[in-house]
């Protein structure tokens, strides 16, 4: 199932993991694991954040995908099943009222 994860890093945890590298590692190791679909970063609400999605095919992947980022970097995460035009599509299609 396609998962959207945001993630917002507390500023002064996050200062302290660009500064010792920890910041750089913990991003590419999550990124070499769920081998995002896309994966976007930029400031919001004055932190560091992101927002990747990727595919979960078993749900034990929760702990997986969020675990590193709460862990390493004392993140806020929060991981929700997402659709894209065609699937809304075919809920439409499968949709009678």
């Amino acid at each position: 199932m396609r998962m959207m994860m945001t993630f917002k890093l507390p500023v002064e945890k996050g200062n302290q993991a660009f500064k010792d590298g920890s910041l750089a590692k913990v991003m590419e190791s999550l990124i070499g694991k769920l081998k995002p679909e896309a994966a976007y970063f930029a400031p919001m609400g004055g932190k560091r954040a992101g927002i990747v999605f990727f595919d979960m095919a078993d749900p034990s992947g929760l702990v997986a995908s969020g675990e590193p980022l709460f862990h390493h970097l004392d993140a806020e995460v929060e991981i929700v099943p997402v659709m894209n035009a065609d699937d809304l599509r075919r809920g439409f299609e499968k949709t009678q009222l």
